[in-house]
């Protein structure tokens, strides 16, 4: 494929921005009221369901999503995707309206996979970008999330009214602007990204994509058709690819376990609720509002320094964490830590992720990359369903304790990675060792 003229790739970018704002506005402003909406038809005891549903949507659809990209483009993958999430928030309100908790959580779940939409517009945004500025293009991407996560909460309590308004049950309204978010997100995708994005490296051995994948915006798609689990493979075979695929899952996992009990950990300790959100809201901003300048790191000293430095970040944030449960108060403290926590998350994504983008076998690169969002996904789940456990059983300095133990495969993949570089003489990068067989 030939160069994609600058307007073109502004275009796409553009577009790829704002749906993703759009879509941060929808996931915010549906995931402020979800557990009450569950609690209302449930009790109590069921109001975590609904953030469980909603990660293992994005879960299950990573994969499926890969794949539509790697056969048909990214623009349909990204509208369709959109699509389902706007299904959810339908049968959400439908939910709400017939008092059906079933429904309820099946609504939840498809609303979860706008999240993995999101997270793979990084990847879109990135298979056209040159390699010195891959790491930046995806972290702009990523940086419109913070503009979501802001302002959906916020608009809960106006959207509230105006759903009332309109007849529906109370806490359903949010739901009705996500809606009509993630369907304004879909058709931006679908109207403005349009060409396929210049090769991101130049190979004289790689497949053309097929005119269908041209045609529908950055196709990616190749000759061969590669699963998940062969992508895996493949990866455990290349330390660079391994790398990233850990620090991915490994970092959410670690993130979520703390942050989901850190409210819990600050009430028990006789904090304000006001204090809580704004704990929970710098952390937030810990998580995208620097991620130009962890991009363009990226790009300046190279991913794998870059993950490196988020590994530490990450090190530091239990560390005070532990700190701070030892100390039996220190709001101040835990702020810090949580901050410290968004901080390491996005380094280690945006470098981890600029790792996966740089593969050279595009029969790979997108199957892979939806295996490790799913793998991802799941590893948080999985690390919020331990945490209350761990939490209950040891406080908040076990809750650290376990989140640092987590971190340990990364560490040992980072070792690898070092070691191939010093091995060879160079800088460590992602030079992929082959491809894997069809599956």
């Amino acid at each position: 494929m030939g160069s994609v003229p600058s307007g073109e790739r502004s275009r796409g970018i553009g577009a790829l921005v704002t749906g993703n704002l759009l879509g941060g506005v929808a996931v915010a402003s549906g995931i402020a009221v979800g557990g009450l909406l569950l609690e209302r038809l449930g009790g109590t005891s069921v109001a975590g369901l609904g953030q469980a549903a909603g990660v293992l949507g994005a879960a299950v659809a990573a994969v499926p999503l890969a794949g539509v990209a790697a056969r048909h483009g990214r623009r349909r993958s990204l509208a369709l995707g959109y699509a389902i999430a706007v299904l959810g928030g339908v049968l959400i309100v439908m939910a709400a309206v017939v008092a059906q908790l079933v429904l309820l959580l099946a609504g939840l779940a498809l609303f979860g996979v706008g999240q993995a939409v999101n997270l793979q517009s990084r990847y879109a945004a990135a298979d056209g970008a040159a390699p010195g500025a891959r790491a930046r293009t995806m972290s702009i991407v990523i940086w419109a999330t913070t503009i979501g996560s802001v302002a959906g909460p916020n608009l809960s309590e106006v959207a509230d009214r105006f759903g009332r308004w309109l007849g529906l049950p109370g806490l359903a309204g949010p739901y009705v602007f996500s809606v009509v978010s993630f369907a304004l997100a879909g058709a931006v995708v679908a109207v403005f990204l349009r060409r396929p994005a210049a090769p991101s490296v130049s190979s004289a051995s790689a497949p053309a994509a097929p005119a269908s994948a041209q045609a529908d915006g950055q196709g990616v798609a190749s000759a061969r058709r590669v699963g998940a689990v062969a992508a895996l493979r493949w990866a455990a075979a290349d330390p660079a690819a391994r790398f990233a695929v850990v620090l991915i899952a490994v970092a959410h996992a670690m993130m979520v376990m703390v942050m989901v009990m850190t409210p819990l950990h600050m009430q028990h300790h006789g904090m304000s609720l006001q204090l809580v959100g704004v704990v929970i809201s710098l952390h937030v901003l810990g998580m995208y509002a620097l991620s130009p300048v962890f991009g363009w790191l990226a790009d300046r000293i190279g991913a794998v320094r870059t993950a490196c430095g988020g590994i530490l970040l990450l090190m530091a944030a239990v560390a005070l964490g532990f700190v701070a449960a030892s100390a039996g108060e220190g709001s101040t403290l835990t702020a810090l830590a949580l901050i410290v926590l968004g901080l390491g998350w996005s380094v280690s994504l945006i470098s981890a992720s600029a790792l996966l983008a740089g593969t050279a076998a595009d029969d790979v690169r997108v199957p892979l990359q939806g295996a490790t969002d799913a793998g991802m996904n799941y590893a948080g789940a999985a690390a919020a369903a331990l945490a209350g456990p761990i939490l209950a059983a040891g406080g908040f300095r076990a809750v650290n304790v376990a989140a640092a133990a987590i971190l340990v495969p990364a560490i040992v993949a980072a070792i690898a990675v070092l070691r191939r570089g010093r091995a060879a003489g160079t800088s460590p990068v992602d030079q992929p060792q082959g491809t894997p067989a069809a599956s």
